[in-house]
Formats: structure tokens, C-alpha cells, sequence
């Protein structure tokens, strides 16, 4: 097609900080903006873990306020599980990583601060 700007994407793992994570044109290959996308892509997925649990609701909540609310949570967890895996798809080795740990950590934190015993009250003197 004519006027169309023709893409070439590495359609294999490569290491190097000229991907295209999710828009044209970003990191822009410099070594901070890709370091940026790092952190970017590694937040994103500690945050879609947390959100697996959360929000908690309480029992006397309205039930359709309580449908709505987990919905739209969900909605944006699995959101930012799809943006996760576009910037994966981007085949490079660090942004993999990334993503991987920042899964990994957010599970653990997650289920290390599910599993932590609940600290007793102390009486007011």
C-alpha cells in the first residue's frame, strides 16, 4: 500500500533497547527510555496480579453495587493483562523478563500478605 510506513518487527527473541512496546515510536531506542519501559511493563504486571484480589467486599455491601464494583475491577485487571502481553509480544528478551518478574512479585506479595497472621489487638490500658 502506498503512504503506509512499512513496519519491520523482529519476529524473534533479541536483546537491545530498540523494540516497539506498545506505540510506534516507544521506547524510541535511548538506553533511559527503555529502562523506563522496564519499569513500565513490570509495574503493569504487579499491578494486574494485585487486583486479582482485590477489592475484598464487605457483606453489607448491595449486591448490585458489589457486581458492578468486581466487574469493573476485573475488567481492568484483564486490561492490563492484554497490555502485558502486547509488550511481550514485542520479542524482546528484557521486556519478557520484566513481565515475568513483575508477575512473580506481585503473586508473591499477594499471597505472602493473604498467608500473614493477623496481628492480635492490644487492650487499651
Amino acid at each position: 500500500m502506498e503512504g503506509m510506513p512499512k513496519m519491520n518487527m523482529q519476529m524473534s527473541f533479541h536483546w537491545g533497547n530498540e523494540p516497539t512496546i506498545l506505540f510506534t515510536g516507544w521506547p524510541n531506542q535511548t538506553t533511559g527510555m527503555y529502562i523506563l519501559a522496564l519499569f513500565f511493563v513490570f509495574v503493569l504486571a504487579f499491578a494486574k496480579e494485585a487486583l486479582s484480589v482485590w477489592p475484598i467486599i464487605k457483606q453489607t455491601t448491595n449486591p448490585m453495587v458489589a457486581g458492578i464494583t468486581q466487574a469493573s475491577v476485573y475488567s481492568v485487571q484483564v486490561g492490563m493483562g492484554y497490555l502485558v502481553m502486547l509488550a511481550v509480544m514485542s520479542f524482546n528478551v528484557g521486556i519478557f523478563i520484566a513481565a515475568v518478574a513483575g508477575h512473580t512479585f506481585g503473586d508473591f506479595v499477594v499471597k505472602a500478605s493473604s498467608r500473614a497472621p493477623a496481628k492480635p489487638s492490644q487492650p487499651e490500658v
